[in-house]
């Protein structure tokens, strides 16, 4: 999503080995080999160099373990304007490894106020399948989504008595992951120790639910994220939940990147422009390794005035400060807290806010907020998800694919050298210099578990008719409203009118042509129109929730 706005922890150093080039870890490791793929075989070198830029020098590309390292250069011109080494290490062809463990991290899992009530949600980080529910005494609780009767998912299970219940045969589980009921098993016989599931810790912190997904290291309370705009007094948010069908790299790419706002948002909403695009002013402040931040604006104006922070594993803030004529200071911040859902898939928590809204915005429902973003995401989705199928295709790190702008693509080369630092400690990784593939294949799921399902199912094959339900990632419906319990009830209302009207429309015309007087005639008639009116209404409300934004080509 892109930072549609008018604006867009100090993290403790961990120990730090740097080696130099072309060497990632301290393993011994074969001399580094000309190579585009992992998986594929060696092709010639002249193909080779068909991966970069015509214009750049040719890039050598060296297999090193698991990962592959690309170095090249560029013109004096090219340096002046293209992002250039970001520390001394950088200009040494060193690379800074440092100590990562993606488990040992809280990963932000869903809005608090979002969480059904009567149904466990399925959810993952990364490829751990997770099942998410409030007991009967309204505490959350979290599990490895498998029972360990049968491997089947306990998120299409119910809630019984506050007890999870596993559909397949029954089994219930309560706490920590104790089996506390087996129906199978005869009376005088014990429930075996075995019979338990894996829990994870999870924290409900200023209205995020977040799961720390280490079972070896006890829980950080020190690394669960604190946003102190949001605990301002008067402080107003706006938060909704997007599922999106590309990596949560490229997610965080996006966000970090506000040159692209004025152009793939053009006339979204006031704030965007495409004849404002501009080059921006970039000031790394600080780089640790969680993390950098720093500040920006735009280069004509001199002045950085958005502070952008990013944290590991996935967290990212853009803050800004104004100060009215009275001295008081308004607050804004734009949180996007994304989560790992899988290859080639991520979740986003959005969350807009400030100590001073608009006027104009409390004419306004919370749902047309909602797909505005809905909106927004559409918008950037098509080209999102084809340079996601372009990384995986490629294999080659972004160093050897992307152009850096100094004056459009800092954060995004910041975010990119970081993922170098830390990226042997993920599943996978696609970083400036580096790239580690994921060592096991995605898993389509054609029957999704959970919440998901219960919706689609409504629909005779699975989502297999009717769009509004159909069970894909480019589809609003799934993307966001059955995520949200505002839009959902919005659709829902809408719906229920809708009929209502249609009912009441019927028995108008019907009315109409059985009576004999003129002035009743008339007044049903109107009574038909006014119904037709307000089923329109419906309609286009139950669209705005529901359809995709389509792009309209134009010749400007």
């Amino acid at each position: 999503m892109a930072l549609v706005h008018p604006f867009l922890s100090d993290a403790s150093l961990s120990r730090t080995l740097r080696f130099p080039l072309p060497y990632l870890t301290p393993k011994s490791l074969p001399p580094p080999r000309i190579i585009v793929s992992l998986q594929q075989p060696l092709k010639p070198y002249h193909q080779l160099r068909q991966v970069n830029k015509q214009w750049t020098k040719c890039h050598a590309v060296a297999e090193i373990g698991g990962g592959v390292s690309v170095e090249g250069g560029g013109s004096e011109d090219d340096q002046s304007v293209l992002v250039g080494p970001s520390n001394e290490e950088e200009v040494r062809s060193e690379r800074v490894v440092v100590d990562y463990d993606w488990t040992e991290e809280w990963y932000p899992l869903y809005l608090a106020k979002n969480l059904p009530d009567d149904a466990p949600l399925g959810l993952t980080v990364f490829d751990k399948q997770l099942v998410l529910y409030r007991d009967g005494n309204g505490e959350l609780r979290c599990y490895e989504d498998r029972c360990p009767h049968r491997l089947a998912k306990l998120s299409e299970g119910q809630l019984v008595d506050g007890r999870l219940e596993c559909l397949y045969h029954g089994w219930q589980f309560e706490g920590e992951g104790k089996c506390v009921r087996i129906p199978q098993l005869p009376a005088d016989a014990k429930i075996p120790r075995s019979a338990c599931v894996k829990s994870y810790e999870v924290r409900d912190s200023q209205g995020v639910v977040w799961v720390w997904m280490s079972h070896q290291t006890p829980p950080n309370p020190n690394k669960l994220p604190w946003f102190e705009n949001f605990a301002r007094p008067g402080f107003q948010d706006i938060s909704t939940t997007h599922e999106l069908p590309y990596d949560h790299s490229i997610l965080l790419e996006n966000l970090m990147d506000p040159a692209h706002v004025p152009i793939s948002h053009d006339r979204t909403d006031w704030t965007a422009k495409r004849e404002d695009a501009q080059p921006l002013l970039f000031k790394v402040t600080e780089r640790t390794d969680r993390g950098f931040a720093g500040w920006w604006g735009r280069e004509k104006d001199q002045s950085t005035p958005n502070f952008l922070r990013f944290e590991a594993p996935c967290v990212l803030q853009n803050n800004r400060e104004i100060v009215g004529k009275n001295g008081e200071v308004d607050y804004f911040s734009g949180l996007f807290l994304c989560r790992p859902s899988g290859q080639g898939k991520s979740m986003l928590i959005v969350r807009f806010g400030n100590t001073r809204r608009s006027p104009l915005a409390q004419f306004f429902p919370k749902w047309y907020f909602h797909q505005n973003a809905g909106k927004v995401f559409e918008q950037d989705m098509g080209f999102l998800s084809s340079q996601n199928e372009i990384l995986m295709k490629l294999k080659v790190p972004t160093k050897g694919l992307y152009i850096y702008l100094r004056s459009s693509d800092t954060w995004v080369a910041e975010y990119r050298k970081w993922m170098d630092k830390v990226g042997h400690g993920m599943p996978y990784h696609f970083g400036h210099s580096t790239i580690s593939l994921p060592k096991e294949p995605a898993v389509v799921e054609h029957a999704p578990a959970g919440l998901v399902a219960s919706i689609s199912a409504s629909s005779p094959a699975k989502g297999g008719i009717g769009t509004m339900h159909a069970p894909n990632l480019a589809n609003r419906y799934f993307r966001h409203v059955i995520h949200c319990k505002e839009c959902s009830g919005v659709v829902k209302a809408f719906q229920t009118w809708k009929n209502a009207l249609s009912i009441i429309a019927l028995v108008s015309t019907a009315l109409a042509i059985l009576v004999s007087g003129r002035q009743w005639k008339a007044l049903l008639m109107v009574s038909t129109t006014l119904c037709l009116a307000g089923i329109y209404a419906c309609s286009t409300a139950i669209a705005l929730n529901t359809t995709n934004f389509i792009r309209t080509r134009r010749r400007l």
